[in-house]
């Protein structure tokens, strides 16, 4: 059970990335239903950090604080050429071998890598330092195409934002959907985004000419997602020929049409497992699924079944 989360601090760290774990792990969210975590800042030294952008903080917690964490977060690694000291990888490498998690933020990873704790895994990075992440540690499956990646007990994601999605997952983990919803909705942002770094690494893309309204279609297509909704149903919407549409949307998204469909299906499932006591014919039918297809896809996408996610996660008065 998730309950102590540690950071690791050190002199330039990412105030973007700490920041990013205070919001989802440090904030007190008990009166509203949302679980209050021991999250601590700790450093190899603790004492006066400056952070990336020259404002100090005061850490107080050492490296024994990190080993015992039931997660231990890496933020953006400033110079991925240092490597980090001894004592910070033996912190790490005892938080896996305990059975906890150690989650990495953009050039984390290669902190993570520096323990061995991706050797045999798959991981990601900031786009920008993946090819490098693949050259200096060939053991690592680099896959530069994901907003972050679940390795178990290790999980990496990409730049400093995704962080936000890898924090999100862990509390969907834990916790069940509607919990992270809740977080995601104090935060502003998506529960759960879909598409890969790709939609962020710059392209030549001429943007003089403008498009669809991308917010109220997806809007539109929330509200009927228990309607046999198609591509070329969408494209309607934004007077878009199929074909047309599907690559505007990739484009714009870094997913086709069709799975972004099939995502947000899953998402409503999630809460309907978790908050309704209808079968999972009917709540594939709310989903717009048919019954084997929704177990089919929820099960290859959270690596569990329906029922047994309703066993684990629901909301209803025994």
């Amino acid at each position: 059970m998730l309950s102590r989360v540690a950071v690791l601090a050190y002199e330039g760290m990412s105030m973007f990335g700490l920041g990013v774990t205070a919001e989802v792990f440090g904030c007190d969210r008990k009166g509203e239903g949302i679980p209050r975590y021991d999250y601590v800042v700790t450093a190899a030294q603790p004492g006066i950090i400056r952070t990336d952008i020259g404002l100090p903080i005061t850490v107080e917690s050492g490296l024994d604080r990190l080993a015992s964490a039931d997660l231990a977060v890496v933020v953006c690694w400033d110079d991925i050429d240092t490597r980090p000291a001894e004592p910070v990888l033996t912190a790490l490498r005892t938080v896996v071998d305990r059975g906890s998690r150690v989650l990495s933020q953009c050039t984390g990873a290669f902190v993570l890598a520096a323990a061995g704790l991706l050797d045999g895994r798959r991981a990601t990075t900031h786009w920008k330092y993946a090819a490098e992440l693949a050259r200096r540690y060939p053991r690592v499956d680099v896959d530069p195409g994901v907003l972050y990646v679940d390795e178990g007990p290790v999980i990496s994601s990409a730049g400093t934002a995704a962080g936000i999605d890898a924090c999100l997952h862990v509390i969907r983990l834990e916790h069940g959907a509607a919990v992270a919803n809740k977080v995601a909705r104090h935060m502003v942002v998506a529960p759960h985004r879909d598409g890969g770094q790709a939609q962020f690494v710059p392209v030549l893309v001429d943007d003089t000419t403008g498009g669809p309204d991308l917010a109220t279609l997806r809007a539109w297509a929330l509200e009927h997602l228990g309607e046999p909704l198609t591509v070329a149903d969408l494209a309607r919407r934004v007077h878009m020929s199929p074909r047309t549409f599907a690559r505007w949307f990739t484009a714009h998204t870094g997913t086709t049409p069709h799975q972004w469909l099939t995502s947000q299906r899953l998402t409503l499932a999630q809460e309907l497992l978790e908050r309704t006591s209808h079968g999972v014919e009917q709540i594939a039918a709310d989903c717009g699924l048919a019954p084997m297809m929704l177990r089919r896809h929820f099960t290859r996408r959270w690596g569990i079944t329906p029922q047994a996610y309703r066993h684990r996660f629901t909301q209803l008065a025994a």
